[in-house]
């Protein structure tokens, strides 16, 4: 085949250390452990922010979250149940991309960048959907244990038994209501299969989005058992289930040395004593330390992508959409700025070239918080948030801050960014300065007070609505799940 199949698997929340391969001696992962060993890992991977909504986005258009008005969302982090805000159907993603040149399309499990019509998948270049529009503690579930009648909680916090039923949508309708968590990846899988069996004969994208291992953390009951990590361990074993269903039915049909798999998380684990690791990362989901954007990457392709090899290049989310397109005759929008590179060169040779990329930026929102070139990066802002849980900005936050702002940290001796050499190396400082400023001006930093030259609009409705309503008469599974946790 000229033109490979393509898999990508996106996890939700899946930490640095959460894998086997990537140093986890807890949470059980042999195939996805397995499929480092026949294709390529990378040390130095990156998603384009530390949250969702805009990691998401990110991914999809090969775009840093500023650049297409993706990083905020009317004061929300991520994009909440009928927001009016979404990504712009002008927006061309790596599926509609694929769509052009023959490609079958089709996302399983999370999308979360819109859920009014305009914004779902089908309107993004998949030519089907199954699966959640958000986030799956965005339903109905019974109070977090935490003090949700503080009033200075933000307000995504707030009212959390008036949010609608979790919907599941087939294409552009719901299906089920409240659908039993534990049983959904199965589901998701079972869809999968199907969907390779009806399109062996490919070209293919199939973009996997899973639900785990976001909060609130439901798994099958033998996968719990059977967990050390308790729930948080059984439902990283249930990614590591389905990756196995998915390399069985590929080499089932046939097609294994024909397909690129790429496996992947939004964003780093939250790291709230629940399973979840950073490894010896510093920082959690919603940072911009290396914990919360530094995750697992792996990409096999038998044949093609050199067994076993580890590659410590910067390469970032937003960099798949130019390697897929170059990979499959798919074309980059033109006349239209992309901050993704093509890194298929280092895809097929596990020898020393050139990076296509030497730099990475971080943002969280549309605030330029730190920059990477090289070995070196350097911290420049970081705002003060208050605890999700408490509503109040706590002690230990503001005096992290003060010691490492602005803060500079070599990354090839110091991946934990304990010991800062801001004041050691005034050069770096001054080359890494330069270099934000130019981003700044190029898409933006709120933190600055500076609007980018080169920024594109989200997507925006008149009149969103929920796609579901709380009905008490509705025969649902799960009229509220019984589980609070959210985050």
């Amino acid at each position: 085949m000229d033109r490979p199949n393509i898999v990508l698997i996106n996890c939700d929340d899946l930490g640095y250390g959460d894998l086997g391969i990537y140093g986890s001696k807890v949470n059980k992962t042999p195939t996805i452990d397995a499929m480092a060993a026949e294709g390529m890992r990378f040390t130095d991977f990156y998603t384009a922010s530390p949250v969702c909504s805009p990691s998401r986005g990110a991914l999809l258009t090969g775009c840093y979250p500023p650049r297409i008005s993706f990083g905020d969302f009317e004061g929300n982090w991520v994009l909440m149940p009928g927001q009016s805000v979404g990504l712009n159907p002008k927006e061309t993603t790596i599926a509609g991309a694929l769509k052009k040149v023959g490609y079958s399309t089709k996302i399983i499990g999370k999308w979360h960048v819109g859920d009014q019509p305009e914004f779902l998948p089908t309107e993004h270049g998949f030519d089907s959907y199954y699966g959640l529009p958000y986030s799956n503690d965005m339903g109905r579930q019974v109070d977090d244990p935490g003090p949700v009648d503080n009033p200075t909680i933000p307000a995504r916090m707030k009212q959390l038994k008036d949010r609608p039923p979790l919907p599941l949508l087939r294409d552009n309708e719901v299906i089920q209501q409240q659908p039993d968590l534990r049983a959904l990846t199965e589901r998701y899988a079972e869809e999968a299969v199907n969907f390779i069996r009806e399109n062996k004969d490919g070209p293919f994208f199939l973009y996997f989005a899973h639900m785990y291992v976001h909060l609130p953390l439901y798994a099958p009951e033998n996968l719990v058992k059977a967990s050390n990590n308790g729930d948080y361990g059984a439902c990283v074993a249930g990614v590591d289930w389905v990756s196995k269903v998915l390399m069985h039915e590929l080499k089932k049909q046939g097609i294994d040395e024909d397909t690129l798999v790429i496996f992947t998380s939004d964003n780093g684990s939250r790291m709230q004593n629940q399973g979840g690791s950073n490894g010896n990362l510093r920082g959690i989901k919603g940072t911009t330390w290396e914990g919360g954007q530094r995750v697992p990457c792996i990409m096999r392709w038998p044949g093609k992508i050199p067994a076993g090899t580890v590659r410590s290049d910067i390469i970032s989310a937003i960099d798949f959409f130019p390697t897929i397109a170059a990979i499959s005759g798919a074309e980059v929008p033109p006349n239209t700025i992309i901050d993704g590179v093509d890194m298929s060169p280092l895809m097929f040779t596990d020898g020393d070239i050139p990076t296509p990329r030497d730099q990475f930026v971080y943002y969280m929102g549309n605030r330029l918080e730190a920059i990477r070139k090289g070995k070196w990066k350097l911290h420049i802002t970081r705002e003060l948030r208050p605890d999700q849980r408490t509503g109040v900005v706590t002690e230990k936050a503001i005096n992290e801050a003060a010691g490492t702002i602005p803060g500079l940290f070599n990354l090839e001796t110091d991946i934990g960014e304990t010991n800062n050499v801001y004041h050691d190396h005034p050069e770096i400082v001054e080359e890494l300065s330069a270099l934000a400023a130019a981003c700044r001006e190029d898409i933006g930093d709120e933190a600055e007070g500076v609007t980018g030259k080169n920024v594109r609009p989200s997507g925006h409705v008149e009149n969103p609505d929920t796609l579901t309503h709380y009905d008490p008469e509705h025969p649902y599974i799960y009229a509220e799940y019984d589980k609070g946790e959210r985050g």
